[in-house]
């Protein structure tokens, strides 16, 4: 995809309500080349989608080797609105907490005592810092299922509607 093709699909509205989400699901190839999906709370900073984890994360290695990874952030109301994405994750390592993971990490349901507890923690494990793992777009699919469909379904209502004008 072009790059302004990327960003007239991340640039409608529904991508938005997506884009503030708080959980994707980060696809990448395991170190044993079998696929991974794990749910991972995100920030979209306008052009990257920024991933936060421990320096010893599992799959640190695996995005070394490959970095090629997708992203599924989706709703669980019918019908399901989808956001789908491709690209690079680029790895940056950090000697603090970054502040988009105290953000990402910000709309969970907490009091404030609560917040102050779980912010105290989060000090105290990673001490020794985080990694970002930084995915700039290279593809992006929008699926409303009313305006826009799966390509295999799309494939699917063209051949019906061909068949009910034959």
């Amino acid at each position: 995809m072009e790059p302004q093709e990327i960003a007239e699909v991340l640039n409608r509205p529904l991508s938005r309500e997506l884009l503030a989400r708080d959980i994707t699901r980060l696809a990448y190839v395991a170190k044993d080349g079998t696929p991974r999906s794990v749910p991972i709370a995100f920030s979209w900073n306008g052009t990257e989608i920024v991933l936060c984890t421990t320096k010893n994360a599992p799959k640190l290695p695996a995005l070394r080797a490959n970095p090629m990874v997708a992203l599924t952030i989706d709703t669980e109301s019918h019908p399901p609105k989808i956001l789908l994405l491709r690209g690079r994750a680029e790895l940056d390592y950090v000697d603090h907490i970054p502040e988009e993971f105290l953000e990402m990490n910000g709309t969970y349901e907490m009091t404030p005592e609560q917040r102050v507890e779980w912010e105290a923690e989060v000090r105290s494990l990673y001490v020794d810092g985080m990694v970002r793992i930084v995915v700039t777009p290279t593809w992006a699919k929008l699926i409303d299922f009313e305006t826009t469909l799966p390509s295999a379904v799309e494939e699917l209502a063209q051949r019906r509607a061909q068949a009910a004008g034959a």
